[in-house]
């Protein structure tokens, strides 16, 4: 099939290009600027910008199916810019699906459109763990607009389905372990609250795993069509555990330096209004939002993806770890 990749450049973008391309499907990736990895794939490329309606309704032109992955991601940003990424961006992409008459979507959400503050989830559903409220940053508040109008756009002639993996990680990665990496060298990393609240995370391979299985299962009236599904490798782990076994995958000694829950969040709210009074470019080290996330426990039950669509993680969380120390060794 001709299938269209959104945000094919980045990190997840690009193991969906190779998962497809495995499948045999023609890919073509929409994004902003060329991407010589992609080049290297094989992948054919269109440039532009996903609140640019006209740009996407082009490069949808001839498309079978659609994976809609890009997105402004972060803790940090104006409001104007979360939602003219995530939420126009969308529209954009379901109108355009409905003039070329392309009937498969699969949409990359997030969990974070669950985060009710300080509230705790442990092996929630997607039945049992409502959508939050009251959000103190832009990018989960406007990815919960664009999963209910992805989820709401599912008909007889459009299926959609809607993906949260948790916290992607493995070969490839150029934001997460570097920035670990960076922090814990200048002796910048702490955990909040000690750190021992459990966490899901996503090896990169299982994530795009998950995408491929979610299309080739989606049709209007399928059990996936019209339903978000919570995505990660099924191994809870404490955030400490996390942070130290990535580390060690990049030959890094562990970090163990903690702050209180209460001042890391007083810290986030400081530098929330220092950042745009300042003029300081970048994200702030810590916000109120992050503050909340690296705190409280965040893990979830997959059984209905298992159910749904066979979603069985192919790579465990300690083969991925030797996986990520090979690649990061080979670009050292």
């Amino acid at each position: 099939m001709k299938l269209l990749v959104t945000g094919g450049a980045g990190f997840l973008g690009q193991a969906l290009c190779r998962a497809l391309q495995a499948e045999g499907h023609e890919v073509t990736s929409f994004q902003r600027s060329h991407s010589p990895a992609l080049e290297a794939m094989g992948v054919r490329q269109v440039r532009g910008d996903l609140a640019d309606a006209a740009a996407v309704q082009a490069a949808l032109d001839g498309q079978q199916g659609v994976f809609h992955n890009a997105a402004k991601a972060g803790a940090w940003g104006s409001e104007a810019s979360y939602f003219a990424a995530n939420v126009t961006g969308t529209r954009n992409v379901l109108a355009a699906m409905r003039v070329h008459g392309i009937g498969r979507l699969v949409y990359t959400s997030t969990p974070s459109v669950t985060h009710s503050g300080r509230t705790a989830v442990e092996g929630g559903n997607e039945a049992g763990t409502p959508y939050g409220e009251k959000f103190k940053a832009p990018y989960p508040a406007t990815k919960l607009i664009a999963e209910r109008e992805v989820l709401a756009a599912n008909d007889a002639t459009l299926a959609t389905v809607a993906l949260r993996p948790r916290l992607i990680w493995g070969p490839g990665d150029t934001q997460l372990l570097p920035r670990l990496v960076e922090r814990a060298k200048a002796g910048r990393l702490r955990f909040i609250g000690g750190g021992h609240n459990r966490m899901d995370t996503t090896y990169i391979d299982n994530a795009a795993q998950a995408h491929v299985l979610a299309f080739n299962a989606l049709a209007p009236g399928a059990a996936c069509a019209g339903k978000a599904y919570f995505i990660s490798n099924g191994e809870p782990r404490e955030v400490r555990r996390i942070v130290n076994d990535l580390l060690a995958a990049a030959g890094q000694p562990p970090v163990d330096k903690s702050l209180p829950y209460g001042l890391a969040y007083a810290a986030g709210a400081v530098l929330e209004r220092a950042w745009p009074l300042l003029g300081l470019k970048g994200e702030p080290p810590m916000t109120r939002f992050l503050a909340e996330q690296l705190s409280t426990p965040h893990w979830y039950d997959i059984s209905a993806a298992a159910r749904d669509f066979g979603y069985v993680p192919r790579v465990s969380t300690d083969e991925g770890l030797r996986r990520l120390a090979r690649w990061w060794n080979a670009q050292a």
